[in-house]
């Protein structure tokens, strides 16, 4: 059960991402959201290169997170086809 001091964080490019997305997606991607904040454990533990990060399955989108201690942060959200790739090249970039 999640601690009710357990917060998002939400970088700039991933909010506007969110933003600019189809209303149906938007809201189930929101959705998506309250239920990472309420049970960080919901989504899928990732393996190998993305080992310490989750994904929740949100349609053919998936949310790509990072279970802190008290803050659940948000690393990618995009289309199923590519954001695994997308995201480890991420934090390859970011060393």
């Amino acid at each position: 059960m999640a601690h009710s001091t357990n917060k998002l964080k939400i970088p700039n490019d991933i909010a506007h991402l969110i933003r600019t997305l189809h209303p149906e997606v938007k809201k189930k991607i929101r959705a998506g959201l309250k239920t990472i904040l309420s049970n960080p454990a919901e989504g899928k533990a990732l393996k190998d290169e993305l080992a310490g990060l989750r994904s929740l399955r949100i349609g053919k989108f998936r949310i790509i997170y990072r279970d802190g201690r008290h803050v659940i942060e948000i690393v990618a959200i995009g289309p199923r086809e590519r954001i695994y790739e997308d995201t480890y090249r991420l934090l390859k970039k970011e060393g």
